[in-house]
């Protein structure tokens, strides 16, 4: 009998679950256009949803980000970050994405596999977010370490598939968090994971964080008297 009921409630959970990903995540927008978009058709990072609900959370408006691999994430932190730079190995890329981020931002191109990793090195300053999303991957990893600024955090996308990287980042003495689920476009799950410096403190965009997540239940413990 309990299993009748639950094949009867069945339809409805699954009619839930797809209005979730397609109103409040867009992920069907994402399908469609084949580009990370949310709900509000804005451009996001290709991230995991549950990585982008926590980068969400932070205020980067007197943030410096450096990203290996540049894209529609590009376009997102050049909205919300104070500077932006991005190495890109695809000139054509760059150039159709150049024309679609701010003046607080800065692409740089370089198709040479041994010079990509280094650009990091020559660019003046630390950094408070450093994003590793492009080509040769583990050999952004040492630049990356080197150049982060302390309390900030390395994101490494795809980290389950780049288990080096991932080693490399967690030797060194950096915080590894892991967010594993869905995300735009992929009919799959993969995982983004942030190595936090241990002075970690970003600023919260809200008064309160965690915030809500995208269609969860609205609520708030009671206040002991």
């Amino acid at each position: 009998m309990t299993d009748v009921k639950w094949l009867a409630r069945f339809p409805l959970a699954m009619g839930r679950v797809v209005r979730l990903l397609a109103r409040d995540f867009g992920y069907f927008k994402s399908v469609k256009s084949r580009a990370p978009r949310d709900q509000q058709d804005q451009e996001i990072p290709w991230f995991t949803y549950p990585a982008l609900e926590c980068v969400e959370q932070w205020d980067l408006s007197s943030k410096r980000i450096f990203e290996f691999g540049t894209g529609h994430s590009t376009i997102y932190w050049s909205r919300c970050a104070m500077e932006v730079v991005g190495v890109e190995s695809d000139p054509e890329w760059a150039a159709r994405i150049e024309g679609r981020v701010g003046a607080n931002t800065r692409l740089l191109v370089e198709s040479d596999k041994i010079r990509y990793a280094k650009r990091l090195m020559e660019e003046g300053g630390d950094f408070d977010v450093i994003v590793i999303d492009g080509i040769k991957r583990f050999q952004c990893v040492d630049p990356a370490i080197t150049r982060l600024r302390p309390g900030g955090v390395i994101i490494l996308d795809n980290s389950d598939w780049h288990e080096r990287s991932a080693a490399r980042l967690k030797a060194s003495g950096l915080l590894q968090v892991d967010m594993t689920g869905m995300g735009p476009i992929n009919p799959y799950t993969w995982t983004t994971s942030f190595f936090f410096h241990r002075e970690f403190n970003f600023p919260s965009r809200e008064d309160r964080q965690p915030r809500h997540g995208r269609g969860s239940l609205p609520y708030d413990e009671e206040v002991e008297p």
